[in-house]
């Protein structure tokens, strides 16, 4: 890959992850207390379609260049890098009902995950421009609820708007550089391109099912969450065909 289309795609990803962060900070600011059931809303809503795009798209994607037991594999890999991210995270989280630290550790967790994030971008932009394109907009999607966590708290201990959104600004900062490392080691191979998708597949897969789907149940234990998730996997069905 030449460094034109490199830098195209870096470019490509950081612009998706900064509109959807800073669309869920900009909300933040506004509404200041968003209810539960928009928050178990959307974060179902976007938990639906990343599954949908990860079962209907990614991992046939991955199938197409590389064995079944190969993809498998790679996707059990991914879920476990994941889980272990997601346990130190946890480990160093301080259960204090500080807003400021609420925030500072909510923004901690959502760089970490970031990066991989952005991976899973470059990855997808490689294995074609409509797999890139879709994998843009759930991420994009993804990352509202997580800019509305990093600027609700700070609302409510009355930092100012332009410091909020700075930090928010940071918070999507390692999604251009994981998916600068995600286009770099997928334009590798094909074999290589495969491995990363599955292994992109195994992370989403963690985040939805371990994450998203039971955070949105915890805010709002109603339909409305679930509404929210069937939507969006009918979504994703209905881009995984027109995309």
């Amino acid at each position: 890959m030449d460094n034109g289309n490199m830098l195209i795609i870096v470019l490509l990803g950081s612009i998706v992850s900064l509109i959807g962060t800073m669309t869920g900070a900009s909300l933040g600011v506004i509404i200041k207390k968003p209810s539960k059931r928009l928050l178990g809303a959307i974060i179902g809503f976007a938990g639906g379609l990343m599954l949908s795009i990860v079962v209907f798209d990614l991992i046939p994607e991955a199938m197409t260049k590389w064995s079944f037991p190969a993809t498998l594999f790679f996707c059990i890999l991914g879920m476990i890098t994941i889980i272990i991210i997601d346990r130190i995270v946890n480990a160093k989280k301080v259960y204090d009902n500080t807003h400021l630290k609420v925030a500072f550790m909510a923004a901690l967790a959502l760089m970490l995950h970031n990066f991989p994030e952005g991976v899973i971008m470059g990855c997808g932009f490689l294995a074609g421009s409509g797999l890139g394109l879709k994998m843009s907009l759930i991420i994009a999607i993804h990352d509202i609820p997580e800019g509305i966590a990093v600027s609700a708290p700070l609302m409510a201990s009355e930092v100012k708007v332009s410091k909020i959104l700075l930090y928010a600004f940071l918070t999507a900062f390692p999604t251009a550089i994981g998916t600068l490392i995600g286009a770099y080691i997928g334009s590798i191979s094909q074999n290589v391109l495969s491995g990363c998708l599955a292994f992109a597949s195994g992370i989403m897969i963690y985040v939805v099912c371990g994450e998203m789907f039971p955070e949105s149940s915890k805010l709002w234990d109603g339909v409305t969450s679930t509404l929210g998730i069937m939507v969006g996997i009918l979504l994703g069905l209905v881009m995984t065909n027109v995309i």
